[in-house]
């Protein structure tokens, strides 16, 4: 391997919303993420929607009138 070319590899903290704590090594010291391993809706078998910026708020209001059609 060439000299000087790779990033220093350190170790890292990656911290979930749910307050879950993982070490582990990285590029980069702190990581921050919305869902990991303990809270991934697969893992757990439950249903979990992340709301970023009020989306599903605003799909709602935005089609509530709107009326599907159905198939005769």
């Amino acid at each position: 391997m060439k000299k000087g070319i790779h990033p220093k590899y350190t170790d890292a903290t990656i911290t979930c919303v749910c307050g879950n704590v993982i070490k582990t090594r990285s590029t980069k010291k702190d990581i921050k993420v919305e869902i990991c391993s303990n809270c991934h809706p697969f893992i757990t078998g439950e249903q979990k929607i992340v709301d970023t910026a009020g989306r599903i708020e605003s799909f709602r209001k935005k089609y509530s009138g709107v009326e599907t059609k159905k198939k005769k």
